[in-house]
């Protein structure tokens, strides 16, 4: 079965690829907006757009895989920092807290859309103001949720995640495969 990836994420391509699953990137062209407040209600209404949206697009015999992530701290949403200051900002709510990562899912497939989300807490260390400069000014946080790359720079500063890692990253692996599995969707 062709499988089509909503999303221009080279990190969800990654985790695609390294779980042995062949795919094609199709991203979505819609204007991403949503009418929800809370995390999990914003990725699942996101995600859905996207991947209906790309699903549209092709025969009803494809998979087509739409996701989106945020990062969130109390009822605080971050989402992709739009300058400097905005990162710095990002990451000092983080330091020395522990916060939630949220990934919602859509699977369309026959016709039909299948959406959940994913949470995982993520605990990160104090930072000082000199580790918060160098971080920014390294260049990672940028196009990132919530500022950093648990994969990246930023991954020493992580204590603890109960949850799935790679829905940290971006694209919660072990979810959807076992999502596809429930519905007798062969996607390995």
């Amino acid at each position: 079965m062709r499988i089509i990836l909503a999303s221009a994420s080279p990190r969800r391509s990654a985790i695609l690829s390294h779980a042995g699953i062949d795919y094609q990137v199709h991203v979505s062209d819609i204007e991403e907006c949503s009418t929800k407040s809370t995390p999990a209600e914003v990725v699942e209404e996101l995600s859905k757009q996207k991947a209906e949206d790309v699903a549209g697009k092709y025969p009803e015999d494809v998979l087509v895989i739409g996701a989106d992530t945020v990062v969130s701290i109390g009822d605080r949403i971050l989402g992709k920092p739009k300058d400097t200051e905005d990162a710095v900002s990002m990451i000092r709510v983080l330091s020395g807290q522990t916060h939630q990562v949220y990934t919602g899912v859509t699977l369309c497939h026959q016709g039909k859309s299948h959406t959940f989300h994913v949470k995982t807490d993520v605990s990160v260390s104090y930072l000082n103001e000199q580790e918060i400069m160098n971080y920014v000014n390294s260049g990672e946080p940028f196009d990132k949720a919530g500022a950093y790359a648990i994969q990246g720079l930023f991954g020493k500063y992580i204590t603890q995640i109960h949850g799935e890692y790679n829905n940290v990253v971006g694209l919660p692996i072990a979810a959807i495969y076992a999502k596809c599995k429930s519905l007798g969707i062969e996607i390995m």
